[in-house]
C-alpha cells in the first residue's frame, strides 16, 4: 500500500484560492454532509468546538471518501497531542497562536521521526500506517504532512518573517478574530491598523515562499485578502451558516404572522 497523497499540500503550490469551511459541530455526520458541497478544504476544529482525539478520527473516517481535505485544528501545540493526532491519520495539521521562530521549530520536531523530530512510533497500532500496511512510512511520512502556523497576536506578526522562513512550515493561517482583539479592538479585523497588520503578515509569508491562508467569512474581506495573496480562505463556518439560515426561515414566516392576524401562533401537526 502507497503513502497516502496530500492534495491539499500540492495544491497550496498552485495560484488558484483554495475555498474552505470551518466545521465545528464535532459530529462525523455534520462533518460529512459539508464534505459533499464541494469546498476545497475543511478546518475541523479541535480549539474552539468541543472535539477530542476519537471525535477528530470519527470524522477523519466520515470524510475520507470525498474530494473536501480535512485540515484538523489542535488545541494547543503539544507533542503528546501532535503524535496521536498523526497516528490517527491528520495529514494536514493546523497549531494556533504560534509567536516565536522557535515555536515553530518545535512544531516541525514533533511533526517528524527522529533523527530529524521527536514523534513516537506507532507501527502497527496506527492508522496513520495502514495499520503497518504502507511501506517506508518512517521514512517518507514527512512528505505527505502538511504543518500550518496560525499568527493570530501582535507578537506573531512581529516575527511572521522568521516563522514563515522556517523549513517544514507549510504555511501561515492568520486569525483574525484573536489578531484584531490582541491589538484592541474586540473582534473587530475592520481596523486599520488591524487590517495593515494582516497585509504585513501575509506579504512576509509571501516573501518565505510559502502559502497563507485566513478566516474570511464576508465576501468582501475573503476578496480582498485573496488580492492581498492569501492562498487559501475558509469563506464560511458550519455553526454560523446553520443559524443564518434558521433565522431567516423563521423571519419569513414571522413577518407573514404580523401581517396576516387571523393565523394562528402555533400549529399541532
Amino acid at each position: 500500500m502507497q503513502l497516502p497523497a496530500n492534495p491539499f499540500k500540492a495544491a497550496l503550490r498552485r495560484a488558484e484560492p483554495l475555498y474552505g469551511i470551518w466545521a465545528g459541530f464535532a459530529t462525523p455526520y455534520a462533518a460529512e454532509i459539508i464534505a459533499t458541497t464541494g469546498y476545497d478544504w475543511m478546518l475541523v476544529d479541535g480549539e474552539h468546538a468541543p472535539n477530542t482525539v476519537p471525535t477528530l478520527l470519527g470524522q477523519l473516517q466520515a470524510v475520507a471518501p470525498y474530494a473536501t481535505h480535512p485540515v484538523v485544528r489542535a488545541v494547543q501545540g503539544d507533542t503528546v497531542l501532535i503524535k496521536q493526532l498523526l497516528d490517527v491519520g491528520v495529514q494536514t495539521l493546523m497549531v494556533p497562536m504560534v509567536e516565536t521562530a522557535e515555536q515553530a521549530r518545535e512544531l516541525v520536531r514533533a511533526m517528524r521521526y527522529p533523527p530529524h523530530g521527536v514523534r513516537g512510533v506507532g507501527g502497527g497500532l496506527t492508522r496513520a500506517t495502514r495499520w503497518d500496511a504502507v511501506p517506508d512510512y518512517i521514512r517518507t511520512a514527512h512528505e505527505q504532512l502538511c504543518l500550518i502556523v496560525q499568527i493570530e497576536s501582535p507578537r506573531g506578526v512581529a516575527n511572521a518573517a522568521e516563522i514563515a522562513a522556517v523549513d517544514g512550515v507549510d504555511a501561515v493561517f492568520i486569525g483574525p478574530a484573536d489578531l484584531s482583539t490582541g491589538m484592541g479592538h474586540a473582534g473587530d479585523a475592520s481596523q486599520g491598523e488591524v487590517q495593515d497588520a494582516i497585509r504585513r503578515t501575509v506579504e512576509a509569508t509571501l516573501a518565505a515562499g510559502k502559502a497563507c491562508g485566513i478566516l474570511a467569512p464576508r465576501e468582501e474581506d475573503a476578496r480582498r485578502y485573496a488580492d492581498w495573496g492569501c492562498r487559501f480562505i475558509a469563506v464560511g463556518i458550519d455553526i454560523s451558516l446553520l443559524r443564518q439560515a434558521a433565522l431567516a426561515n423563521l423571519g419569513r414566516y414571522r413577518a407573514t404572522q404580523a401581517t396576516d392576524q387571523a393565523a394562528p401562533a402555533f400549529r399541532t401537526y
